[in-house]
């Protein structure tokens, strides 16, 4: 039976090392040690998450409460989850006095390491889904086989502590036994960015120049006459988009997993706001406004999973069921074609273009080069660490951002520079009201923010720094727009930071 504090050990030994070899060793060291039972929950902690999502509690319940620590340890993984469970089904007529002293209940039983530890998980702060690879690398080394399988896995059940379980309990066996299920979500592919569209071109031998939309990433799923939709983050979305599931619902086929984008256009057919598009997603009821789909990958079809075959595969099988959701695109374009392409792209109102190896499989999660994408400009989504209280007609709101690139080896997000431009009145306004939900601390000058919002910043390049902690700050960084559909773990690391030092 593992205590509570061996995992706070483990998790203090983490975060003091910037050594992803010393990282691994721990956590790998500690997973080996425990029970079939404990390994779901102990993964979740580990990760910095709260075991079974959140619990309902805000932090401004955490901050009142005082209560004396346990003279020991004694707390188990298994009370842990046992008293977030009791959290999380708490509702109705005195909910918030329940809750409190469920809450004074399990921290009456935590040292003051532990207390810590379990404010800041429940609170948000430990949440680091940069983490992600390094546990995957450790669930890999508990059990004693190679990372892929792990990975692969995790791609497929969308649940690291469901692919950790599921590794150390039954080896590579447990592990190949996840397959794609229609119905549930599959963790997305992803693209990094490309300098131009010559070098995108240049690092495959065959490609697809696909549109690059200002929309939302979906992921729909159907199964006869049932379908749902997922959002980037694996969110249930179907509920509030009616329109997409009526369109595939009378797609030709009797199963189908299908990976893209929707936006809402307006009456010329350019595409609206990416805030109008998210807008929808969080409906209660239907809206005027209508999504567009426009799909891009087939990963299941009628009975055939499409993850390992070829791209000129996927995007074959895309263009017999549903042609007319096809995204715009040439497959293997010359460089001139090419740029004409992404050149049409900008003018229809998109962001440019993703450049794609026809000769990839659907591997997801990582930012690796079958995907690339190119834009006009320079963007980098970041997470926002803090921000300070404006001055002048900015008085009352809060202003100047800190912004962090998250951290490939599992530690918090490195702070990369500062910005207060691009601010309309309506984002300082929104901004100044959500910031302060999402306090972690605050003194006279600056709000410390849960590190879980992510944020898009255009900007001229980077340049060395000693500034920061992160080696290189952002030049002339401006506010483009808040990314609601990606968490902390989808925003860029600091190597792609570091990516665009020119020279």
């Amino acid at each position: 039976m593992v205590l509570l504090i061996d995992v706070v050990r483990t998790s203090g030994e983490v975060a003091a090392t910037r050594s992803r070899a010393a990282k691994t060793t721990a956590i790998a060291g500690l997973l080996a040690r425990l029970d079939r039972t404990e390994v779901r929950t102990a993964t979740a902690l580990l990760a910095g998450e709260l075991p079974g999502g959140r619990a309902g509690v805000g932090w401004a319940t955490l901050a009142a409460l005082d209560v004396p620590p346990a003279d020991g340890p004694r707390l188990t993984v298994g009370a842990v989850q046992r008293a977030v469970d009791e959290l999380r089904g708490i509702s109705g007529s005195g909910s918030n006095r329940r809750r409190t002293e469920a809450l004074t209940a399990l921290l009456a039983e935590a040292t003051a390491d532990e207390q810590e530890f379990l404010l800041r998980l429940l609170g948000g702060e430990l949440r680091q889904g940069a983490l992600e690879g390094v546990m995957i690398e450790s669930v890999a080394s508990a059990a004693g086989l190679p990372a892929e399988p792990v990975r692969r896995a995790f791609m497929l059940s969308g649940q690291l502590p469901v692919t950790a379980e599921a590794a150390l309990a039954g080896g590579r066996a447990a592990l190949d036994g996840f397959h794609l299920q229609v119905g549930r979500p599959v963790r997305p592919m992803l693209a990094s960015p490309a300098a131009d569209l010559d070098t995108a071109l240049d690092e495959s031998a065959a490609s697809s120049v696909e549109y690059k939309l200002d929309g939302a990433r979906i992921q729909v799923h159907r199964n006869g006459e049932h379908v749902r939709v997922f959002t980037r983050t694996l969110r249930d979305i179907t509920s509030n988009v009616g329109e997409l599931v009526d369109l595939v619902r009378g797609l030709d086929c009797e199963t189908a997993v299908l990976d893209g984008e929707t936006l809402a256009l307006d009456d010329s057919g350019r595409p609206r706001r990416f805030q109008d598009t998210m807008g929808r997603f969080g409906a209660q009821q239907p809206r005027d406004l209508l999504l567009h789909p426009y799909f891009f990958d087939c990963l299941h079809l009628d009975g055939t999973d499409l993850l390992d075959r070829p791209l000129r595969d996927r995007l074959a099988a895309l263009s017999r069921l549903a042609p007319e959701q096809r995204i715009p695109g040439e497959l293997n374009p010359g460089p001139e074609r090419a740029a004409e392409v992404f050149d049409e792209a900008l003018a229809a109102g998109h962001e440019g273009v993703v450049v794609k190896d026809l000769d990839s499989g659907y591997a997801a999660g990582r930012r690796g080069r079958a995907w690339r994408k190119v834009k006009p400009e320079h963007t980098l989504d970041l997470v926002v660490l803090a921000a300070e209280w404006g001055h002048g007609r900015r008085t009352g709101y809060l202003s100047n951002l800190h912004l962090g690139a998250r951290d490939p080896d599992g530690g918090p997000p490195l702070m990369v520079g500062k910005t207060f431009k691009g601010l309309t009145d309506e984002l300082l306004a929104w901004q100044t009201a959500e910031f302060r939900r999402r306090s972690a601390r605050e003194d006279d000058w600056t709000v410390h923010l849960v590190p879980d919002l992510v944020v898009e910043i255009e900007l001229d390049g980077v340049q060395v720094s000693t500034r920061y902690p992160g080696g290189v700050a952002l030049r002339f960084a401006r506010v483009l727009r808040y990314r609601p559909d990606k968490d902390a773990a989808q925003a860029d690391s600091i190597e792609a930071v570091r990516a665009m030092l020119r020279g």
